[in-house]
């Protein structure tokens, strides 16, 4: 890279967000410029899980689940209640993909392929040290000091952002929402085959996952709010405890055996909180807070909010910074703002067992609740849709899922966000 650089956007992180903004802009044919901290492909604590938002919105950018050797397609969920009961819940058959679960250390390295394919100019290791926002253009600084000239700067730098930090709109000895812990497995057992999570009472509203992944290998883990009864230095004896607990590593398999080191990472769920532009800057993802209240999940927030910034530059052109950063706002608000609200409000019902419990039973009342409290779970469609009259349609319960080469509703992916994201789109 010269020491003097210039380019139409610059996006700062490699990750999801970052790449989803890139393929956009890219293939409308703006002149754009990936900067990340680190070499890909590099590994990325977190879950590794796919919901259906996610999977819709990866194959609308062009991923293919052939380009990664451990994707994992999920056909059921089996969840263990605070109680002890075993509630199997199955996703559609024969309607695309629902859920899946894919290595991040694989997926990002596509991500940033399809970035690199579209036409965005990609340089790593190169981290970020500076910006000076002038009327017309941004200028960053870089660590080896290079000097980036760009019409808008896209901050997709994760949850400590520190574009956020260099422009004064962080949140002050801010830690995140959630803490979450992750550990690899492999040798496990047949047990372990399915996607499972543990409601167990002393995590909640926290849960603990196990997601498989061919090879009998599998991604294990647990999330717990901050302010809950376990804090950070809590975590690596907590994670001791729930391996030994019988009913945990009767499914993990009496031959499993954990990879390389564990991991803890915060999540940040303060979408309707953090500013989501300041000037020609744009921020995306854990940048924006943008992970479900409820779940901890972000790729989908991650990528539907890169798109968002993306398309609202698309639409308003080098010059109308104000413009595209309120369209933007408008955008996430309507796609994710409602859906953020509710989730917070609902995970207060999973914070006492007997409410859990309760709505587990609910969930298993039948087979049409079983079916459509899965899809529920991996966002098949918005959870505030009650809130939201314009999202309602007569095939809400029949959206197929992603990778469905005809669909059978003849409806696209993109029926299922508001109307008031149609001035982007449009």
């Amino acid at each position: 890279m010269d020491k003097i650089f210039e380019t139409e956007i610059l996006i700062i992180g490699g990750g999801p967000a970052g790449c989803a903004s890139a393929i956009e802009l890219a293939r409308a044919g703006r002149n754009v410029t990936i900067i990340d901290k680190a070499d890909f492909p590099r590994d990325k604590c977190c879950g590794d899980g796919l919901t259906t938002d996610a999977l819709r919105i990866l194959e609308r950018m062009g991923l293919k689940p052939t380009s990664v050797s451990n994707w994992n397609n999920i056909m059921n969920v089996v969840i263990h209640s605070p109680s002890g009961n075993v509630i199997e819940l199955p996703l559609p058959k024969g309607q695309g993909q629902y859920a899946a679960i894919v290595p991040r250390l694989e997926l990002d390295e596509q991500l940033l392929n399809l970035a690199r394919d579209a036409g965005a100019s990609i340089y790593t290791p190169v981290r970020f040290s500076s910006i000076n926002q002038l009327d017309e253009h941004v200028a960053v600084t870089t660590s080896g000091g290079e000097r980036i000239l760009a019409r808008y700067v896209i901050a997709a730098d994760g949850i400590w952002s520190s574009v956020r930090k260099a422009v004064g709109a962080g949140i002050s000895n801010y830690r995140g929402d959630w803490h979450a812990f992750r550990q690899y497995f492999s040798r496990t057992g047949p047990e372990a085959q399915h996607l499972r999570v543990w409601f167990e009472p002393d995590l909640l509203p926290g849960y603990m996952w196990l997601f498989p992944l061919p090879g009998q290998r599998a991604n294990v883990g647990f999330g717990v709010l901050r302010g809950s009864r376990y804090e950070v230095g809590d975590l690596g004896k907590l994670w001791n405890n729930l391996l030994e607990r019988p009913h945990i590593r009767e499914v993990l398999g009496p031959k499993a055996v954990p990879e390389g080191t564990r991991k803890a990472w915060p999540i940040p769920t303060r979408l309707n909180e953090l500013l989501p532009f300041i000037g020609r800057v744009h921020f995306v993802g854990d940048a924006i807070g943008a992970a479900d209240p409820m779940t901890g999940e972000g790729i989908a927030q991650a990528l539907r909010t890169g798109r968002s910034s993306a398309h609202a530059i698309i639409k308003s052109g080098p010059f109308k910074a104000q413009q595209a950063g309120e369209l933007y706002q408008r955008a996430i608000a309507a796609e994710l703002g409602h859906d953020h609200r509710f989730a917070g409000q609902l995970q207060k019902l999973l914070e006492r067992s007997e409410t859990t419990e309760l709505a587990l039973e609910l969930a298993n009342f039948n087979a049409w609740t079983r079916r459509n409290f899965a899809r529920w779970m991996f966002e098949d469609y918005p959870r505030a849709l009650v809130l939201t009259p314009n999202r309602w349609s007569s095939k809400i319960f029949n959206f197929d899922g992603a990778y469905q080469k005809n669909l059978s509703s003849g409806t696209t992916p993109e029926t299922m966000t508001p109307i008031t994201t149609g001035e982007i789109y449009g």
